[in-house]
């Protein structure tokens, strides 16, 4: 059973395969997460199949990088974390930063995906995009986790 304090948002963070490998970023994107105030609710490390992975993404299913992202996300380990703040999506993705790497170096270059990202698919981290999305986002990765919603 997971416990939030009561008036926090909830979001799901994960961080792709490259930055699980490379401890050093690893550890630079979890010291990110507490630094700016997010409490880690649940945290693991899993390996996705391709069929996880594929299930996960399908809403860009017809996206030209869809295969590309697939493949990528089955790679390797990635850290899947519920976390919880005030404004928690919102405030993710904004640590985030832009989606678009090669912008993003240059445009925001101590965001997380400024700092540790290396294309637009091996972007380090992904953050849920919306409420709903957090919710259906958490429950794939952390199915036990029906009593925080």
């Amino acid at each position: 059973m997971y416990v939030v304090p009561k008036g926090l948002q909830l979001t799901l963070a994960i961080i792709k395969p490259h930055v699980v490998k490379a401890p050093h970023a690893l550890q630079g994107v979890n010291k990110a997460i507490l630094d700016h105030g997010f409490t880690v609710v649940a945290s693991k490390t899993i390996s996705l199949s391709e069929n996880q992975a594929a299930s996960f993404y399908i809403e860009h299913k017809d996206r030209f990088f869809y295969q590309r992202l697939v493949n990528f996300m089955a790679s390797g380990p990635v850290e899947v974390k519920i976390l919880a703040k005030e404004d928690a999506i919102k405030e993710w993705r904004q640590l985030l930063g832009p989606t678009k790497v090669f912008r993003t170096i240059f445009s925001d270059p101590e965001s997380l995906r400024g700092e540790y990202g290396l294309t637009d698919t091996r972007n380090a981290v992904h953050g849920s995009d919306s409420e709903e999305s957090a919710r259906k986002e958490i429950q794939f990765f952390f199915p036990e986790a029906t009593n925080l919603f």
